[in-house]
């Protein structure tokens, strides 16, 4: 029985060092690889960098892992009109992940992610005289706009949907498209157009996503809009 006690004890201690080194490990690797993916994809915001599975040790000797968590704590994506936009909190999770030898970088098979476009910084991204707010149904959005017509300054309110539409190229890439559902024109000819100029805009918001990540849906609630997120065969850090 002393015999046994003392195998037991000898467990428990080791298993606790085993444990203890799992730990040590994965914080290391988790802290290399965001300090590697934020340099390198020059990531405005705070990268943070949770690996899921364990032990640890029996994945980063194969330098295989199951799945990777980004978070990152703010992002400005700036788009091909020379406007930037701010997104709130972005999440990607990485899955079938092959890092290489130092945790500098690594690559995914796929990823699926969402983050936060608030109304305050799409309105912020708009044209000046422009406030976005939500439309009161998912989809839709309230812009408000002030605008010149006829020697007199006029505010408009229009509900509007918010789609996702393709870019016209080969990238794949996706756009943000704001179209008002119908413009009040109270009978003055032109308005319409006046106000479609200040209401109706497209983002394409690909300049500052993590490599290889794209806009696959979207929707809006009172909070803002949320974007989904997705790739494949993606590189963790160029």
């Amino acid at each position: 029985m002393r015999v046994l006690r003392v195998v037991v004890i000898i467990g428990v201690v080791l298993g606790g060092v085993f444990v203890g080194l799992d730990r040590w490990a994965v914080g290391y690797a988790e802290n290399r690889l965001a300090d590697r993916i934020q340099s390198r994809q020059g990531l405005s915001g705070g990268v943070e960098v949770d690996i899921h599975g364990f032990p640890f040790l029996t994945q980063a000797l194969s330098h295989d892992l199951d799945r990777v968590d980004m978070k990152v704590a703010g992002l400005d994506v700036a788009t091909t009109d020379g406007h930037r936009t701010h997104l709130s909190q972005l999440r990607v999770a990485f899955h079938g992940v092959k890092v290489n030898g130092d945790y500098s970088g690594g690559t995914a098979q796929s990823a699926e992610g969402s983050t936060l476009v608030t109304y305050a910084d799409l309105t912020a991204a708009a044209q000046p005289g422009v406030t976005v707010a939500y439309g009161g149904a998912p989809g839709k959005l309230k812009v408000t706009a002030s605008v010149e017509f006829l020697g007199r300054t006029l505010s408009r309110s229009v509900v509007s949907t918010i789609s996702l539409v393709d870019a016209k190229d080969a990238a794949g890439a996706k756009i943000v498209r704001v179209r008002a559902d119908e413009v009040p024109g109270e009978g003055l000819p032109g308005i319409e157009a006046v106000v479609r100029k200040k209401t109706d805009f497209d983002r394409r918001l690909d300049g500052g996503l993590p490599s290889g990540v794209q806009l696959t849906a979207l929707t809006s609630d009172e909070a803002g809009v949320h974007l989904a997120l997705g790739g494949t065969d993606l590189a963790l850090a160029e």
